[in-house]
């Protein structure tokens, strides 16, 4: 995306890593506009190790100062901030050296664990604590897969950001977004849970002290300073959560009413409050209260996205456009099936076979093609977004009359054309790069420079925004709201 500019400019540094890729992005902030440009792109994804699964923690690192460098090159870099995916964690020793790896959130090691803790401490205890969604990989049930011997040598646990952040500038702290992502996070004080932080036999020490987004955590170590070339820059906190950055950076005006998903990866379908709602309705629909920008709560619910298609297209090793293009000629009607379903977590070539194995114990007709499975996996996706929506409407007790696509997922013109009529709703996609927008937008507001301009826009006014309108029957008539209103909330 780029803009006209003039006046002076700042730049600011955004790393972005997601499960299956990394950037490193150069963003230009002048007169309340934005220019985004990636310099570095990077895969990303889980290494086998030992029977297992590691993230490569230390390449991603090599990465990350290739594009500093790459960023060096370009002048003045005013601050540099990292988000990432949630719930995954190192743990340093009191010398500050990382013990072992980073371990997966997809790795068997925590097969059966979420189960044992929500037998011991139980469902009321875990949900009323954290208001999260319960999902096998939370940073709590991650810890109790841990060997005790690595945990007594740990000083402190730091999320993935948050490790990066120590190794450019020596700060150990926590961002909040990121905290409440693991459930160890009390999302009505702010602070760790720490009666269930007790409860799970979780050395409190291990915690670090939690920061806003915004806060500035130092300057550049020398060592990274002479890597780089990078001076007089300083370490940003984001929003470290990559949907709480997306979600910062979703362009909704001063209306309410709207719901925002999250696309990539996976599809975070949420709307954003006030405060968290943690009633038995949220708690019987397993959504999650997660930490947004300004003090916001995101309520939402993890919803699978595009992984299933992702693993599809690798057992295939096909073209990702062709396939794309092959579904959406084919007729509605087809196939659904539970995206959510546990057997599509895993990694693996046979995910193909998952989705016709889960179309035939329903008695539907099984997709046989590469564009069949595809389009059945889209639908799936579209309905299953619009069933979450209509939850969290009865949940909050307010209307949802328009519907946010974000991130890379945008691109991705037959979902938001199938979400459209699934969910009755306009759907208005973009920006792609949501998550590098507001990571840098936070870091831009923090150093003062973008003057009064409100963030969200300064997201409008440097996007470009494609809407899809239900294609299938009446628009979807909206409902009266009697709960809390949702809606614009971020300055």
């Amino acid at each position: 995306m780029s803009a006209e500019l003039s006046g002076a400019p700042t730049r600011h540094v955004a790393i972005d890593l997601g499960a299956s890729s990394g950037r490193v992005a150069l963003g230009t902030v002048q007169d309340g506009w934005l220019e985004v440009e990636v310099l570095h792109r990077f895969p990303n994804g889980g290494v086998p190790v030992s029977g297992g699964l590691q993230w490569d923690i230390l390449g991603l690192w090599r990465e990350v100062l290739h594009g500093l460098t790459l960023a060096g090159q370009r002048g003045v870099v005013a601050s540099v901030g990292v988000n990432s995916w949630a719930v995954d964690y190192g743990l340093l020793d009191a010398h500050g050296e990382l013990l072992g790896g980073v371990h997966h959130y997809r790795s068997p090691r925590l097969d059966g664990v979420m189960e044992r803790v929500r037998t011991d401490l139980g469902d009321d205890a875990i949900y009323e604590a954290t208001g999260i969604q319960f999902l096998p990989f939370n940073t709590l049930y991650q810890l109790a897969a841990e060997r005790p011997e690595r945990l007594a040598e740990a000083e402190v646990l730091l999320m993935v950001p948050d490790l990066l952040h120590f190794w450019l500038c020596g700060a150990k702290a926590t961002e909040r977004t990121n905290a409440s992502t693991t459930g160890l996070y009390d999302p009505r004080t702010g602070d760790w849970a720490w009666a269930l932080v007790d409860a799970a036999g979780i050395p409190r020490a291990l915690l670090p002290h939690i920061v806003e987004p915004g806060t500035d955590l130092g300057e550049l170590r020398p060592d990274v300073v002479r890597e780089t070339g990078l001076t007089g820059t300083r370490v940003i906190a984001p929003a470290t959560h990559d949907t709480a950055s997306a979600v910062a950076a979703v362009p909704a005006g001063e209306e309410g009413g709207w719901a925002y998903v999250s696309s990539g990866t996976w599809s975070l379908v949420g709307v954003e409050s006030p405060r968290p709602v943690l009633t038995d309705a949220a708690r019987n629909m397993n959504l999650t209260n997660e930490a947004g920008l300004g003090g916001t709560t995101r309520l939402l619910k993890n919803v699978m996205g595009l992984w299933i298609v992702q693993e599809c297209r690798r057992a295939w090793n096909a073209d990702f456009a062709a396939l794309y293009a092959d579904a959406a000629a084919l007729s509605t009607g087809g196939p659904v099936f539970d995206p959510d379903d546990a057997r599509f977590l895993a990694p693996g070539t046979d995910m193909p076979a998952r989705v016709q194995a889960a179309c035939r114990e329903t008695g539907q007709p099984v997709p046989q093609t590469p564009p069949e499975i595809v389009r059945c996996v889209l639908d799936s996706l579209a309905r299953r977004i619009a069933d979450v929506l209509d939850g969290l409407e009865a949940v909050t007790g307010t209307p949802i009359d328009t519907l946010y696509v974000v991130g890379g997922g945008s691109q991705g013109d037959l979902l938001n054309q199938l979400t459209a009529d699934a969910t009755g709703r306009p759907v208005i996609a973009g920006p792609v790069e949501a998550t590098l927008i507001g990571n840098l937008l936070v870091q831009a507001r923090a150093g003062g420079h973008l003057g009064g301009a409100r963030l969200r826009d300064v997201v409008r006014a440097s996007s470009e925004l494609q809407t899809f309108t239900p294609s299938s029957g009446p628009a979807r008539a909206p409902r009266a709201g009697t709960g809390q209103t949702v809606g614009e909330v971020i300055p």
